[in-house]
């Protein structure tokens, strides 16, 4: 019983990890202790992060790109690294958008991509790792924990 019990903490120790806190990784600029402690604790605790994600990332290293603030070979580096991170996709956001993260966004003024990581938030119980004022807000009127690394 007592394992179970453990292996049961271990897997629901863990976060939504937000675009804004790995972005800020990956430009020096918008570094800060916060999304270092983030990266920190990836070392002892796994992410999970709605499937657009990855999208959104490579999105605004791709912008980076193009405003002169990073290279292609800062890029390939940055997406080797963020894809050797314990960072889970939950799969099951997609059926969620419309019956969920419409009203989210709606009722939170958030974007419905800021919307999506507040509903994963919510849905799996985790913590919500981000940057952003306005997601921060939301989750905290919504009863959500900002992850504190």
């Amino acid at each position: 019983m007592g394992k179970q019990i453990k292996r049961r903490q271990r897997e629901r120790k863990g976060f939504v990890l937000d675009a804004s806190v790995a972005l800020a990784w990956c430009f020096r600029d918008e570094q800060d202790t916060y999304s270092l402690r983030v990266a920190g604790a990836l070392l002892s605790c796994e992410a999970t992060v709605p499937v657009l994600w990855r999208i959104e990332v490579m999105s605004c290293l791709l912008t980076g790109e193009r405003k002169g603030r990073s290279e292609q070979a800062d890029t390939a580096n940055w997406t080797w690294y963020l894809e050797n991170l314990p960072i889970r996709t939950d799969d099951r956001s997609d059926p969620w958008t419309f019956d969920s993260i419409l009203p989210i966004a709606r009722k939170y003024g958030l974007t419905a991509y800021d919307a999506a990581y507040l509903e994963l938030a919510i849905r799996r119980g985790l913590p919500l790792a981000t940057l952003d004022k306005k997601l921060r807000a939301a989750a905290k009127e919504a009863g959500v924990e900002i992850f504190a690394a």
